[in-house]
């Protein structure tokens, strides 16, 4: 399987303490980095996240982002002491014997530290919920990213056929090139009135079948075509082996170039070089 360095996913859950939305994102880099916006009260578990993204991931700019919001009935609900509420209204009520003391104030009692306390939510459940749904929010997020890299995968072949082809024609066309320069050499020599001296005529056929010969271009083009096929076949972290593989290519066109002395030749160079760099745009965003 080829993937992308580009993908998105999005998942919400709702559970009886609240609901929360996970959101993770990316876009082509070239090692893996990872950025994290989450609330105060799950900054724990930061290093369990970068992990899974580490095991799950070899390249790719990640961005990870979590809004969660407790229900009224979590994030309201008060605790009262009553044990040491008993206690404080025992005590202010001795005060009071002692002497001419204010009456006791209800809300003063209520006031007192560890008589009343807001609920705190389990954040244990909370987090084991959290970690749930994430792992269920980067499932889909590496589908996505394995989709976008299927699609790249076909528009490769794509090219690579389309230089396969353009190959052929040139390997086709050589021949009918190569007789066509030596005509345009026997012209010259008749136009300058020269007489034909075969050994003359001999060394410049050899000077220009040297010049002209592009069979190891054309068969080092055909290598690296199955190379490549070979290497989308196998799939998994091959960004890096399939830049390399474009480098090559270009190696091989811009030699094809400067050895053309035809313009149909030199047509096909410029599209293999058009087909590499499409290529090559598409395999910046292959993981």
């Amino acid at each position: 399987m080829i993937y992308s360095m580009t993908g998105f996913a999005r998942r919400e859950i709702k559970e009886d303490w609240g609901s929360a939305i996970w959101e993770i994102r990316s876009v082509n880099q070239r090692y893996l980095e990872t950025f994290f916006r989450l609330p105060e009260q799950f900054r724990s578990l930061e290093p369990i996240l970068r992990e899974r993204f580490r095991k799950g991931l070899q390249r790719g700019k990640v961005e990870c982002a979590l809004r969660y919001s407790l229900n009224d009935a979590a994030s309201n609900s008060i605790n009262v002491n009553e044990d040491l509420a008993k206690q404080v209204v025992e005590a202010a009520t001795w005060v009071q014997t002692q002497g001419d003391v204010a009456l006791m104030n209800p809300i003063e009692i209520l006031r007192w530290p560890g008589v009343i306390a807001a609920q705190e939510a389990d954040m244990d459940t909370i987090q084991a919920d959290m970690l749930k749904a994430f792992d269920l929010t980067f499932t889909d997020f590496v589908a996505a990213r394995a989709s976008e890299g299927n699609n790249m995968k076909g528009l490769i072949e794509q090219r690579l056929d389309a230089i396969q082809a353009e190959s052929d024609k040139v390997g086709a066309h050589m021949p009918s090139v190569i007789e066509w320069q030596k005509e345009r050499i026997r012209s010259k020599f008749v136009e300058a009135k020269m007489e034909l001296d075969a050994t003359r005529v001999e060394q410049e056929m050899v000077l220009l079948a040297q010049k002209m010969d592009v069979a190891e271009e054309l068969d080092r083009l055909t290598s690296h075509v199955n190379e490549t096929k070979s290497i989308l076949k196998k799939g998994g972290a091959v960004g890096r082996r399939l830049d390399f593989m474009m480098q090559e290519f270009n190696r091989e066109a811009n030699t094809l170039g400067s050895k053309s002395i035809n313009s149909e030749v030199t047509q096909s160079a410029v599209e293999l070089k058009v087909l590499i760099e499409q290529m090559r745009e598409q395999i910046q965003n292959i993981e």
